[in-house]
């Protein structure tokens, strides 16, 4: 079940969590490159305020981006700021986010995101939560994979298997997220729990993907390279961009 206001709850931590952390650097830290190819830490700080901005236009009825080129155009235009702007920005935008949500709302209608996509309304929070904890990890100011909360990363990795359920160019898999045993036989404290997911499409071999969550995760989601996952059954499956 979809719980938006449980998730809105998660969005506010989340939000002040990442807040925090990025209080932490300076100037040159937000100018230095991000995780994420091409972007510096000022290009997430930027994505995160007009994400929060575009999911509110979803919220009242307007498109998502006036146009792609619109919403690169504002991340280029807002990735230079200074740290300081470019927190009072995320702070900002999140709060008229939190605003649209807790208004008077129909969650249970059909609204439209990008590229024609549609989904419940009820799930924007939970989508609000992605942008916050994937970009927090981008960063790389400290926060990991590893660190996310566990039910998040459960019902991520879910939510990513299933936008590649159907896809013709992955091969059925199946995932499995299982603890990783550490040398001395223990498993790791932050794999513990386990749970298994199916994706991809019908032809071809099934695949079966094994690892700790948070590495199951950062593989769906583009973080990582999937180097220590085990396969069983054939390759790693190569996952279109998100």
């Amino acid at each position: 079940m979809i719980e938006p206001m449980r998730d809105l709850a998660s969005v506010r931590e989340a939000t002040d969590r990442l807040l925090g952390a990025a209080a932490g650097m300076d100037d040159s830290g937000a100018a230095a490159p991000s995780r994420l190819p091409g972007w510096s830490r000022g290009h997430v700080l930027a994505h995160l305020s007009r994400n929060a901005d575009a999911l509110e236009n979803v919220l009242e009825g307007r498109p998502m981006y006036l146009s792609a080129e619109a919403r690169e155009a504002d991340i280029t235009r807002d990735a230079h700021r200074p740290l300081a702007a470019q927190l009072a920005d995320v702070r900002e935008s999140a709060a008229r986010f939190m605003a649209a949500c807790t208004g008077p709302a129909d969650w249970s209608r059909t609204v439209e995101l990008r590229n024609g996509v549609t989904d419940a309304a009820a799930r924007i929070p939970f989508r609000r939560l992605v942008e916050v904890q994937l970009h927090h990890v981008d960063l790389g100011i400290g926060y990991e994979l590893e660190d996310l909360p566990e039910e998040f990363t459960d019902r991520e990795i879910a939510f990513l298997a299933q936008r590649f359920s159907g896809r013709a160019d992955v091969p059925p898999t199946r995932i499995v997220a299982a603890a990783k045993t550490s040398a001395d036989g223990s498993a790791d404290d932050f794999a513990k729990h386990s749970g298994e997911w199916h994706t991809g499409g019908t032809e071809g071999a099934p695949v079966t993907v094994t690892g700790p969550a948070p590495a199951l995760l950062g593989w769906l989601a583009g973080r990582r390279d999937g180097a220590d996952l085990d396969t069983a059954g054939g390759l790693l499956p190569a996952l279109p961009p998100l």
